[in-house]
């Protein structure tokens, strides 16, 4: 059976436009394909989330479905396997399920419903879908199609501390003698994860001694970023085609076919983490009605390599850079920040701040101690910067790309309504010493990033010779609390027994904790870690309580 893989980037809610997708690829590809196949909730775009309270959207998807079986039978010897969110006929319960629908020649052949429903990190779909009640296989081309939907290949107690389901779908579809699986996902990125993917397929397929084809989404949707990295493997797990990552592609396979030795080489981490960011903001800005950006540029590292994702997600003439240079910026920072646009071509403007700060002493003087720079006066700078960038953006259409990494997102060192204005946070899940290792892949070819930018010892500059390790612990220290305590989960006692100053880490947990109401005002920021600041940490601000 000849089988064309459709990996590509839906937009969420676009339905007229993903059925476009859909039927475009039906008519480009029908001749040479007994089956073409489209990644999870393609029709109505992954994670719709609570867009499927609509009647309306329920109503299109329909009318959708109804026009993609009569374009169908245009096609006859050719099936479609496509996700959707479908009724489930029933007068209780969600009311909706997440589908799998094999069509072919203007008839519903066969439909699967998603059997496993994740609620944990940025998944919630038992908000919205009951569980399938049954898994069945389906004869179809000589093959007997055992069909599920990303989580349903989930299933393997090795990965879980504790087992989150009571069954396994894909060993329920090789009982029931299927010959050949697919799972159609929309599984998001993060580091690490392509990998861990793999090898759980492989298992599947050795485990069952079946061929297994994996379609995974392409694309940006909010905070979360879709690889793709769809994949075929034959029946001892090992691949015959993989489909590149972080880009659509379109490609035909029969699976009987012999493994490629070599088609499989996991990516690069950084160079995966720099690819993924690039495709976030671009996708964020264009899904959005976007077109340009605008970062203010501070001299740091941050900034710079926010700066340098942005200009290869948008092209140079899509961005701006600001200098806004204040009494304690340094010449070094503002010689930096210019030799960075020109390295990178876009345009560039230079807005001094200090008349403004000075206007705000002259105002605050009877109310605050002005001759002594505390927090109030560091911050009013930076929201001098925030309002700046703001009016630009009002004025243009630009979007404002705040620059602030995850480890200062962790402990609360950023302002809000200063450096944390914006519409994207593009770094807010990169960690300090991980921005490091993105400015120095980002230079490996030429340098993009001056030197100096990433040597000099990181500094906010809002005050006389100021540093940021005068108030924060060393950032490879900091970041590995900061991992410990909100990725694996451990508490206080844990953390110190690992060898880390028991002090530092009171301050950085407390920090964390204290720093919340702060994060939950920030722009979305791209998921790239397995446990991110935003809709997959849902903390209480108003509580009370020491771990």
């Amino acid at each position: 059976m000849k089988i064309t893989l459709a990996q590509l980037n839906p937009i969420v809610g676009d339905i007229s436009g993903n059925l476009r997708k859909v039927t475009g690829t039906l008519a480009k590809y029908a001749a040479v394909s007994d089956l073409i196949i489209f990644s999870e909730l393609f029709l109505v775009g992954y994670p719709p989330r609570d867009l499927l309270e609509k009647p309306a959207l329920i109503e299109a998807t329909m009318a959708a479905v109804r026009e993609l079986l009569a374009v169908s039978r245009s096609f006859p010897q050719t099936g479609v396997l496509v996700g959707a969110a479908m009724p489930t006929g029933l007068d209780t319960g969600k009311g909706l399920n997440n589908c799998a629908l094999l069509i072919q020649g203007g008839e519903i052949l066969f439909r699967q419903n998603k059997s496993l429903l994740p609620t944990y990190d940025v998944f919630d779909e038992t908000r919205h879908f009951a569980p399938a009640a049954r898994v069945e296989v389906f004869p179809f081309k000589g093959e007997i199609l055992g069909l599920s939907i990303c989580e349903d290949a989930w299933y393997d107690p090795e990965l879980w501390t504790r087992c989150l389901y009571p069954f396994d779908p894909i060993e329920v579809m090789a009982q029931k003698g299927a010959t050949l699986l697919i799972n159609i996902s929309s599984s998001p990125f993060q580091v690490g994860k392509e990998e861990v993917r793999f090898h759980l397929l492989h298992n599947h397929s050795k485990k069952f001694g079946l061929p297994f084809i994996y379609l995974n989404q392409v694309g940006g949707n909010d905070e979360l970023i879709f690889d793709g990295r769809s994949l075929v493997l034959d029946s001892q797990g090992a691949p015959i085609l993989v489909l590149p990552a972080f880009q659509e592609a379109v490609a035909y396979v029969d699976p009987a076919l012999a493994a490629q030795p070599g088609a499989y080489e996991p990516l690069e981490e950084i160079a995966s983490v720099h690819d993924a960011l690039v495709l976030g903001v671009r996708d964020y800005l264009h899904k959005c009605g976007f077109s340009q950006a605008v970062v203010g540029l501070s001299g740091g590292v941050d900034s710079a390599v926010t700066c340098c994702l942005a200009q290869r997600a948008l092209g140079k003439d899509n961005v701006l850079g600001v200098l806004m240079p204040s009494p304690y910026s340094s010449e070094g920072s503002i010689r930096d920040s210019r030799q960075l646009v020109q390295n990178l071509g876009i345009a560039c403007k230079e807005i001094p701040i200090t008349p403004i700060y000075r206007a705000y002493l002259e105002s605050l003087q009877e109310h605050l101690q002005v001759e002594k720079i505390g927090v109030a006066l560091e911050n009013i700078q930076a929201r001098i910067r925030g309002n700046l960038l703001m009016a630009l953006s009002n004025e243009f259409g630009y979007l404002v790309l705040s620059t602030g990494n995850k480890s200062e997102m962790a402990v609360g060192y950023c302002t809000l309504y200063g450096d944390m204005s914006g519409g994207l946070s593009v770094l807010a899940d990169v960690p300090k010493t991980m921005v490091y290792q993105l400015a120095r892949y980002l230079n490996r070819e030429r340098t993009l990033i001056p030197e100096e930018i990433i040597n000099k010892a990181p500094s906010a500059e809002l005050r006389p010779d100021q540093k940021d390790q005068d108030t924060l612990p060393p950032y490879d220290v900091l970041d590995q609390i900061m991992n410990y305590y909100l990725t694996e989960g451990y508490c206080f006692r844990e953390i110190a027994g690992l060898g880390f100053v028991p002090e530092t880490v009171r301050w950085v947990i407390r920090a964390i904790d204290r720093s919340e109401y702060k994060r939950r005002q920030a722009a979305p920021g791209l998921k790239i870690t397995s446990k991110a600041f935003g809709m997959g940490r849902r903390i209480p601000i108003a509580a009370r309580h020491e771990f």
